[in-house]
């Protein structure tokens, strides 16, 4: 971390907003966090947010949602909530509850964006049979 990064030490507690660059959270945060660059919670850091960051790397816990360019749970990481990460590593002892969406977005082609799958009349699980037919399925 560089010498211009917001430090929030062991023993502080806040709760609110946190914007700006570079981030080390040691201690108890609570609210929002958004940080253009790194953020790293520390192993004794406890927050509750919601994270945006461009690269995040935690230790400690965190329960939220978190959106990161690049994210890395490192060994005693505990993470619970919705994960959306370009890059995800998870080491050996880090612990992940909840949702997570990892790698690169594409976009479905636009076929399968059309309207839901209905099967015809007469097959398994499809329309109203025509008068005299059974429904089979």
């Amino acid at each position: 971390m560089e010498n211009n990064s917001t430090v929030i030490d062991a023993q502080t507690d806040i709760e609110g907003k946190l914007r700006g660059k570079d981030a080390l959270v040691l201690g108890r945060f609570r609210g929002e966090i958004e940080i253009s660059g790194r953020l790293v919670l520390g192993e004794g850091a406890r927050v509750e947010a919601t994270v945006v960051a461009d690269t995040a790397e935690i230790s400690g816990e965190l329960k939220g949602d978190v959106r990161a360019r690049s994210l890395i749970l490192a060994e005693k990481a505990r993470v619970q909530g919705t994960v959306d990460a370009g890059v995800l590593v998870v080491r050996e002892g880090a612990w992940l509850s909840g949702s997570v969406a990892a790698g690169e977005k594409k976009e479905p082609p636009a076929a399968t964006m059309s309207a839901p799958f209905k099967p015809a009349a007469g097959q398994p699980g499809g329309g109203t049979p025509t008068p005299g037919e059974a429904k089979r399925g």
